[in-house]
């Protein structure tokens, strides 16, 4: 239902340089590059192209907790997600696994990103009715 989310982070390449990398295996790629007068905004998306994901320098400051979950397709793609984002050097909170005190069908990787933000890939199995 998110239809998109800005962060602000200390450096707009390094962080959409990290969530390409890391999220490949979801489809997510760069849409959108733009130079304004606060500085250099970056939009990310996927599959369909249509940016969903945008950072931009840091305008407010203090702690800015964030916990971003991106959709992933299939187990095999969190798992991916996991290995480049243990590649990229990012701290690792929850390894793939199923958490079945959300649902069942919970299965997701849990790290930060650059920023410090709280960053999930997951994907949902739901029993057949």
């Amino acid at each position: 239902m998110i239809d998109h989310l800005a962060l602000q982070v200390a450096d707009v390449e390094a962080a959409a340089s990290f969530y390409t990398r890391v999220f490949a295996a979801l489809g997510v790629r760069e849409t959108t590059r733009l130079d304004t007068p606060t500085g250099l905004r970056v939009a990310l998306g996927g599959p369909d192209g249509v940016p969903k994901l945008w950072f931009g320098p840091l305008v407010d400051q203090g702690d800015r907790p964030v916990h971003l979950a991106l959709a992933a397709p299939s187990r095999d793609a969190v798992d991916q997600v996991y290995f480049a984002a243990r590649k990229a050097g990012a701290e690792i909170l929850h390894e793939p696994q199923v958490r079945p005190e959300y649902h069942q069908g919970y299965y997701a990787v849990f790290f930060r990103d650059p920023d410090g933000n709280n960053v999930e890939a997951v994907h949902h199995t739901f029993p057949s009715a």
